[in-house]
C-alpha cells in the first residue's frame, strides 16, 4: 500500500514533469542568447545532465531515506 508521501507525490507528478522541462527550456535559451548557432540536441542533453548532477547533490544532502 502507498504511503502519504507516495499518494501526494503522485497527485502533483505531471506539474513536477512540466516545471522540470521548463527548467531545461530556460537553460536552452539563456545558452542560446550566448551562441545563436547552438546545437539544440547537444545543449538539451548537456542540461539535463547537469540537472541530473544537482538532483545527485541534493539527494545526498538529504538525510538517509528508508528503502523505497
Amino acid at each position: 500500500m502507498a504511503n502519504i508521501e507516495q499518494l501526494e507525490l503522485q497527485a502533483h507528478r505531471e506539474q513536477l514533469e512540466a516545471d522540470v522541462a521548463r527548467l531545461v527550456d530556460k537553460y536552452l535559451a539563456i545558452a542560446e542568447w550566448d551562441v545563436p548557432e547552438i546545437d539544440e540536441a547537444l545543449a538539451n542533453r548537456l542540461i539535463i545532465e547537469a540537472i541530473r548532477q544537482a538532483l545527485d547533490h541534493l539527494e545526498q544532502a538529504v538525510p538517509t531515506l528508508p528503502s523505497l
